[in-house]
């Protein structure tokens, strides 16, 4: 890093969506330590980047015109393009990715977290089709299968994210008398009984948004428990092959398996397993080694605290979105049915 900030700071980020919701808690750290930085995203998912006001401008990737005049070219700029889980932290699962993406950066970490921001229209979206179901009971989001399946599976299920298809099948047995249980998916996925499918993927940030809607959510490592903690929704996450100390949030209760998971394949390089769970590499030799059943159940029942998120500093946004909602209470007071505008009237009445 140069002795004073740059006057801009690209961030060239690639992966997954929940890699991107995960590295707004990064840019959050570069601003905090760069106030008057301009920091510019070049991303796969600018979506996630969209009202961030952390940011000066999102790209997409391959979508650049002009870019390199804009923000290179005789620019004081900085460009970062490294890759966190090819650093040595990460490898020796030794801190949290963001952790591990902040040093790399060479930037002080403060226990920032992901944000996910929602303008008013995207908060209040619910699909029709979902909104049109009457409620019965309370709302339990479910996303059992996370992994690459559809593309390296023959029978979509990768064992190293997925919750095996018989296990989920007998939590949502067991938690369908307590919640109407809504299944999110992608259409390839195996279907589940007594759920109501979803297999809608986009637009993301309303997909995402049926967390705000939902009384209790469980999820695998996938992209709905970063947009979870995003949004400070505490949910239950079940860890396989992953672990949630180098991915999770304490907000989330997280369950890992029974048995620890055994190092160690022979295609193992830099971690350990190819993160397309290769049938081979599987190392339990029964379901129940890998999931604590009764635990997940437990933390879903109706009464079971859930974990509170951390109060966040309010920031210039938030506050001008109370501002503007104690402007729209003052109108509903004084508008046409408002108790003012009632009083007015009669006065007028009064003169007459």
């Amino acid at each position: 890093m140069s002795e004073r900030s740059p006057e801009f700071a690209v961030f060239n980020i690639e992966g997954g969506i929940g890699k991107h919701i995960c590295s707004t808690a990064v840019v959050k750290a570069y601003k905090n330590n760069h106030p008057d930085t301009k920091i510019v995203v070049v991303c796969a998912w600018p979506e996630i980047y969209l009202g961030n006001k952390d940011i000066h401008r999102v790209y997409r990737l391959g979508n650049v015109p002009y870019f390199y005049e804009d923000y290179i070219y005789g620019k004081n700029t900085e460009v970062f393009s490294q890759e966190p889980y090819k650093q040595t932290s990460h490898i020796n699962k030794s801190q949290h990715l963001i952790h591990t993406w902040c040093d790399m950066l060479k930037i002080k970490y403060n226990g920032e977290g992901p944000s996910l921001p929602m303008n008013m229209r995207e908060k209040n979206y619910i699909d029709p089709e979902l909104a049109a179901i009457p409620k019965t009971k309370p709302i339990l989001l479910f996303q059992p299968f996370g992994g690459p399946g559809k593309d390296h599976q023959a029978d979509n299920y990768s064992w190293v994210r997925d919750i095996h298809p018989d296990i989920a099948q007998h939590i949502v047995n067991q938690l369908k008398d307590h919640y109407q249980i809504i299944h999110v998916c992608y259409d390839f996925h195996t279907k589940l009984t007594d759920v109501i499918r979803y297999d809608k993927v986009a637009p993301k940030k309303n997909v995402f948004n049926l967390i705000r809607f939902a009384d209790r959510c469980l999820f695998v490592d996938s992209s709905f428990q970063h947009a979870a903690a995003a949004m400070g929704k505490s949910s239950t996450v079940v860890w396989i092959a992953t672990q949630p100390e180098l991915f999770g949030y304490d907000l989330h209760t997280n369950f890992k398996p029974p048995v620890e998971f055994p190092m160690g394949t022979i295609d193992s390089f830099l971690h350990d397993y190819n993160f397309t769970g290769a049938i081979h590499e599987c190392p339990y030799e029964d379901v129940s080694q890998m999931f604590d059943v009764n635990g997940i159940i437990q933390s879903l029942l109706p009464g079971t605290p859930q974990r509170v998120a951390p109060v966040q500093p309010e920031t210039d946004t938030q506050i001008q979105m109370e501002e503007a909602e104690k402007r729209v209470n003052i109108i509903g007071k004084n508008g046409p049915t408002g108790e003012h505008y009632k009083e007015v009237k009669a006065n007028k009445k009064k003169k007459k």
